[in-house]
């Protein structure tokens, strides 16, 4: 019988490699002497990877789910597997290059995320589980996808956030561009759709997807729901929530953006809007200002760095800082050990950081630090610089009114930097794959 088994593996093995090669795969259910029930069709062949049928078909079902909650009509079932096989083919290159530069998300830090989602909800873990299943959400398909989002958030952070620059000429410009808007209304909640254009596209290409961009508008000016035109239209990865920005003010927003809003009101949508990353429509969902008191949380740290180079490589780093680790939990001295042992120019000062706000580190650091009680000290945390050991020393609220408008032109530009950087970016990682399309139209 072992033998039997042995062979009916090998078989099944072969079959699938033989199915593959001519675009389908065989779903096999039960036991060893189980037959193949139905047919997994191939839709798209991302570089190394495929995007099957089934795949598609329950993303598509997920979000069809997802706007019928939200009591959006729905858009023509085979527009929106077009739409939703483009964001797959998107997210399948940027996973690729996750996993080709080593980020990979452990199950706890996803355990984590499910456990922070159900708290939100007001539920326990295994209560949220049960929830979405009685919406008829698979569990492991949703927990696959919060997955991916977070992977995908890494590699923006490590790719795209972890390289801006922002200068000090760049905020004083910034400011003094403000202060000369009278009666300036600092915020904007917006919505967009964005109908990406490939690099070097073919007139004939941008013609098209123009056009694609105006059809989505003669919808919306026809009466149709922002989210449902999203969903069916826009290249975002959030499309599906209607492509929603947030509030952001002025300076937040490309210049682009901000000419096309000054004469809108609340509920008012933007023509088509033509950008070096393709077409955008904008909906003008609210506006306000905001002169109050601005009172942010600040944590004081310190670390000890261990950067790595030809002699040290990751996993001695990741050792040594353990053993330190080790020591300071036995009641060794954690300044006393950062001057001794940490390559940072804090060493000097036992690793101090002095007070840190939301944005000071580089997102790596500052996720872990704020993971962190008071006196608690971090596992290894590697960011661009090395290795990091982080003690947070104790937190405060404080009040930074008179800082706010530098604080926040900072955060402006580097947010209107990060999504331009990214949408770019992405652009580019999507033009390099080799994108195979087998969805029959």
């Amino acid at each position: 019988m072992p033998k039997v088994a042995k062979y009916l593996n090998k078989s099944r093995r072969i079959a699938a490699s033989i199915l593959l090669a001519v675009g389908c795969t065989f779903t096999w259910h039960g036991g060893a002497n189980a037959e193949p029930i139905e047919i997994d069709r191939v839709v798209a062949v991302v570089n190394n990877a495929v995007i099957t049928e089934f795949e598609l078909q329950t993303r598509v079902n997920q979000v069809m789910a997802q706007l019928a909650g939200q009591k959006t009509a729905l858009p023509p079932r085979r527009q929106l597997e077009k739409q939703v096989l483009e964001r797959m083919i998107s997210e399948k290159a940027l996973m690729q290059v996750a996993e080709d530069t080593n980020i990979r998300l452990d199950g706890l830090a996803l355990d984590r995320q499910v456990a922070r989602m159900a708290q939100g909800s007001k539920m326990t873990p295994e209560g949220f589980r049960k929830a979405l299943e009685a919406e008829g959400t698979d569990f492991n398909a949703f927990r696959e996808q919060i997955r991916t989002e977070m992977t995908i958030s890494r590699l923006k952070e490590r790719e795209v956030d972890s390289r801006l620059v922002i200068t000090d000429a760049e905020i004083d410009n910034f400011l003094t561009n403000a202060s000369q808007v009278k009666d300036q209304v600092d915020e904007f909640r917006l919505a967009h759709i964005l109908v990406l254009t490939p690099e070097g596209a073919s007139p004939e290409k941008l013609a098209e997807l123009k056009e694609k961009a105006e059809k989505a508008l003669r919808e919306l000016n026809a009466g149709a729901d922002f989210v449902q035109v999203s969903a069916a239209y826009s290249d975002t990865q959030n499309a599906v929530q209607g492509g929603a920005l947030g509030w952001r003010n002025e300076g937040q927003l490309p210049s682009l953006y901000s000419a096309a809003l000054r004469d809108m009101k609340a509920g008012d949508v933007s023509p088509v809007l033509k950008s070096g990353n393709g077409f955008h429509i904008l909906k003008l969902l609210d506006k306000r200002g905001k002169n109050v008191q601005t009172v942010i949380k600040q944590t004081h740290a310190r670390h000890i760095l261990v950067k790595t180079n030809e002699v040290v490589n990751d996993n001695d780093a990741k050792n040594r800082l353990l053993q330190l680790k080790e020591r300071i939990e036995n009641g060794a001295n954690f300044a006393e050990l950062a001057k001794l042992h940490s390559d940072d120019l804090s060493a000097n000062r036992g690793g101090d950081l002095n007070w840190l706000n939301p944005g000071d580190t580089v997102p790596e650091f500052e996720r872990a630090m704020d993971g962190l009680q008071p006196n608690e000290v971090s596992s290894p945390v590697q960011s661009q610089f090395g290795w990091h050991l982080i003690q947070v020393l104790e937190r405060r609220d404080q009040d930074v009114t008179e800082e706010r408008k530098r604080i926040d032109a900072r955060r402006a530009i580097r947010e209107r930097k990060s999504e331009e950087a990214f949408e770019d970016w992405v652009r580019q990682v999507r033009d390099r794959a080799y994108v195979e399309y087998r969805l029959e139209d």
